[in-house]
């Protein structure tokens, strides 16, 4: 985050609660937004939790060149053809993850996993337990951490994070962290924003985000995305 206002050149943005509605179906406001930067050469990076191969396919739909970040900092691609770079340890997390199988199971309890055969870094499993706990029963893994995306819960490698990401992939794109406008809602959006030069928070974001975030806007979701962009990028619009 850097009050400086620096020039930019490229948007990093969350998807689910950012450039969704709440029901997570894509903003069309926020898809015209981005298609908006592309066309006017100002690099969109789509950044979540979720798998790298559905991003893929929601960067060609949109619009984008293709640089993805996916699984909370731990896998990214620069573009559509490009191999994937996996930064964190995913067997390390799959060991959690059977810890946690195991003792949810002796209550009765199913762990909901998704995509895990298409994860390479983080494995993610649905909210049906609580993340606390969650959290108690990996505590001695020191290697790891538990992200709550609201969607869903993640065990990364510690260290990981769509912020670590964003600095990893800059240079690659050419482009340095103060050039970077970041727009998120989760906690898990935390260091993408602390990261950029400029970091945005949507209205339904969460409280944490108000640290870091330069400006939280008035509109939520996708709506307060474009808020976001029209706001720092004025001549485009």
């Amino acid at each position: 985050m850097d009050s400086s206002h620096p020039t930019l050149h490229a948007v990093f943005c969350d998807i689910d609660g950012t450039i969704t509605g709440p029901d997570r179906r894509l903003n069309l406001q926020a898809v015209e937004t981005i298609r908006t930067l592309v066309d006017n050469d100002i690099q969109v990076v789509l950044a979540s939790g979720n798998t790298i191969c559905s991003l893929y396919m929601l960067a060609r739909m949109i619009g984008t060149e293709g640089a993805v970040i996916a699984e909370n900092g731990g896998v990214y691609k620069r573009y559509h053809r490009d191999e994937i770079t996996v930064l964190g340890n995913h067997n390390r997390c799959l060991e959690g993850y059977k810890r946690l199988e195991h003792h949810f199971a002796s209550q009765g309890i199913d762990l909901i996993p998704f995509s895990n055969e298409y994860r390479y870094s983080d494995v993610a499993f649905a909210r049906n337990v609580d993340p606390d706990e969650v959290r108690h029963l990996l505590s001695d893994m020191e290697d790891l951490t538990v992200l709550d995306s609201d969607f869903a819960l993640h065990i990364v490698s510690k260290g990981i994070t769509k912020g670590t990401a964003l600095l990893s992939l800059a240079p690659k794109l050419g482009l340095k962290p103060k050039e970077i406008l970041a727009v998120g809602d989760s906690e898990n959006d935390y260091d993408l924003l602390l990261n950029a030069g400029i970091g945005v928070a949507v209205a339904n974001g969460a409280e944490r985000l108000g640290n870091v975030a330069d400006y939280i806007t008035e509109k939520k979701y996708g709506d307060g995305f474009s808020e976001a962009v029209r706001k720092y990028f004025p001549s485009l619009f």
